[in-house]
């Protein structure tokens, strides 16, 4: 096949004047320029960019983004510039740090029976959002369903800026290769992944139905997908850090039960709190087998998020109306909030999900 090239036209009304704007101050190269006598006509080409300056081009000029690791020392540190032909140009950081909002906190009940539909995201998944508000952008929480198995058209994917990511599974199996975690990973209902900032990931393989709950931090992130990395990558390194996190692999199967922090309560710790340098902790929750009357209780964590991923439970909160809930709502409590979890079905499980990971409960 021939090779094909790809350019953007932009307008100009004397492309003498723009020579020295694209090429010296932006750095670009002039690949071509005509007619000789009296030019009309010039490409550049520079940062993965092919303009084509036209003097007989009608269409606006554009804005054209510059994006750098060290935008400051670009264009003599300028962030906004006009070219001669019009064009805005706009300097800006490749990965912009993160910014964690601050948390607004409310008290949230998402039950599935007054749910609206599923949304249709990224590859072909379903969505359902179960903090609407997103408590003022610090967090969102999903639920996921693939519902036919088979191939996921994924591709490799990362995201640069993330506080903190988990992948929950919670109905059926789906089929993940990590950068530097060795084969597929095969994710079963109970098993978690937190996906720390920059690990490139692709999802192959899901069986009918998978489901997920899918955590990130803060709300807005941007997928980015990484057309060169091929996964698995040949290197299995298994405590390399990303910003500071490690991969997580949490299996359910033979995990260590324990007392949870509220009574008539046990809970399987998921290592997370540890991996993450305590930015947040991820536990399974169940009644105990001597759960006596439920107690009142409030936390002083910044974000408190829980999932119904079996049975019933009635969610009690000083001055509201009893909450009972089943398999497939959440709630949020604030810090300080006098809540109970009472009547518990003996089949009840709960995913709890807190940030930051260690923080101190008040009985009452």
């Amino acid at each position: 096949m021939s090779e094909i090239i790809a350019e953007m036209r932009l307008p100009t009304q004397e492309l003498r004047d723009d020579i020295p704007f694209y090429t010296k101050v932006l750095g670009m190269k002039m690949d071509m320029i005509y007619p000789a006598d009296d030019p009309r006509v010039g490409v550049f080409s520079g940062h993965g960019l092919r303009l084509r300056i036209d003097r007989d081009a009608t269409e606006a000029p554009g804005t054209l983004r510059i994006l750098g690791d060290d935008p400051d020392s670009f264009a003599g540190g300028q962030r906004l510039l006009h070219a001669p032909n019009g064009t805005r140009v706009e300097i800006d950081d490749r990965f912009p740090p993160v910014v964690m909002p601050e948390t607004v906190h409310s008290f949230v009940v998402r039950r599935l029976k007054d749910q609206a539909p599923w949304v249709i995201g990224r590859a072909g998944m379903h969505y359902r959002d179960l903090v609407p508000d997103r408590l003022g952008g610090s967090i969102i929480a999903s639920h996921i369903r693939i519902p036919d198995g088979g191939p996921v058209p994924d591709m490799v994917h990362f995201r640069h800026r993330v506080g903190f990511q988990l992948i929950f599974c919670i109905h059926g199996w789906v089929d993940v290769v990590y950068e530097d975690q060795g084969d597929k990973i095969r994710l079963t209902a109970g098993d978690c992944f937190i996906q720390p900032p920059e690990i490139r990931h692709r999802v192959l393989e899901a069986s009918d139905n998978v489901q997920v709950i899918e955590i990130g931090v803060p709300a807005e992130h941007v997928t980015e997908i990484d057309h060169e990395r091929q996964l698995p990558t040949p290197h299995l390194r298994t405590e390399r850090e990303w910003q500071g996190q490690r991969f997580v692999y949490n299996a359910a199967k033979g995990a260590l039960w324990q007392p949870f922090r509220l009574p008539g309560f046990d809970c399987r710790d998921t290592t997370i709190a540890a991996n993450t340098k305590g930015v947040a902790g991820v536990q399974v929750v169940r009644p105990a087998p001597d759960a006596g009357d439920a107690v009142w209780a409030a936390h002083d964590t910044d974000i408190h998020f829980t999932f119904v991923m079996s049975g019933a439970v009635t969610l009690e909160g000083e001055g509201r109306d009893p909450y009972p809930l089943e398999e497939g709502d959440a709630f949020v409590i604030p810090p300080g909030m006098k809540t109970r979890l009472s009547s518990p079905s003996g089949d009840l499980e709960l995913l709890e999900v807190s940030l930051p990971g260690v923080f101190q409960t008040r009985l009452f």
